[in-house]
């Protein structure tokens, strides 16, 4: 038995009745997916709500309507886990967002961190950033999620204070923290904050700001993950702790 594909809708609120599907997206559905009339389909807008149904009709390469038989939108997830990820090199930040927003989590901040070797400036932090928010959208719609997670602005170190301020738990990942992660006391509700240092690791002088401001080192395990990595192994086992994999 195969899934029903999920797609991008901007906006599902009218969602009764028939929904077109055009542009990028409907063109994926017809012409990459190729989607016959009579096949299920979800569609999202990203932000909790989907649309079940199936396809009624299609026309040209870019053009899909779906008749919708049900429309459900879930709750925000609780606690919300934001993963603080330092740049790393390459196509590895791609990387980490694809496989966290596989995994679950809700929020990641990109980190420019003091010994991150890759900088965002200028047209090429913009299209990194870009390139960020596709990997978030494609994961999401492939792990067929209805609430992708947000990808906001690239802070600095300074940047992080006040969300980590705000947190009801926060933890650096760090060969220094005295407790594993896994048996850390965590919050029922509120945002639980992560932050992933860069390839050449969190500067102490960085550690020093994240503790004034409530963030704890912690250790994920006996092993060294690469910073793309990292994430993602944290926030499953943060997801299977506050029960909500359960």
């Amino acid at each position: 038995m195969t899934t029903a594909p999920v797609f991008l809708a901007e906006d599902l609120r009218p969602a009764a009745g028939t929904v077109v599907l055009a542009g990028p997206e409907g063109r994926h559905a017809v012409s990459v997916r190729r989607m016959r009339p009579g096949e299920e389909v979800v569609l999202t807008d990203g932000w909790g709500t989907g649309a079940y149904g199936t396809v009624a009709a299609v026309e040209g390469k870019d053009r899909m309507e779906v008749a919708v038989t049900r429309v459900h939108t879930e709750p925000e997830p609780r606690p919300r886990i934001t993963v603080v990820q330092a740049l790393p090199k390459g196509d590895r930040g791609e990387l980490a967002v694809e496989t966290m927003t596989e995994t679950g989590v809700d929020a990641v901040v990109p980190w420019s961190a003091a010994r991150c070797v890759t900088r965002w400036r200028g047209e090429r932090g913009a299209k990194a950033l870009a390139k960020w928010r596709a990997a978030a959208r494609e994961a999401g719609k492939q792990a067929r999620r209805l609430r992708f997670p947000h990808i906001a602005e690239p802070v600095t170190t300074g940047g992080l204070v006040p969300l980590l301020r705000d947190a009801a738990f926060a933890a650096v990942l760090h060969e220094s923290g005295g407790a594993p992660l896994a048996t850390a006391e965590l919050p029922a509700e509120g945002g639980i904050v992560l932050v992933v240092g860069p390839e050449g690791g969190v500067a102490p002088e960085e550690l020093a700001v994240f503790e004034e401001a409530g963030a704890a080192p912690y250790r994920l395990g006996p092993t060294v993950l690469r910073t793309s990595t990292a994430g993602t192994a944290a926030t499953a086992v943060l997801l299977a702790r506050t029960g909500r994999w359960s």
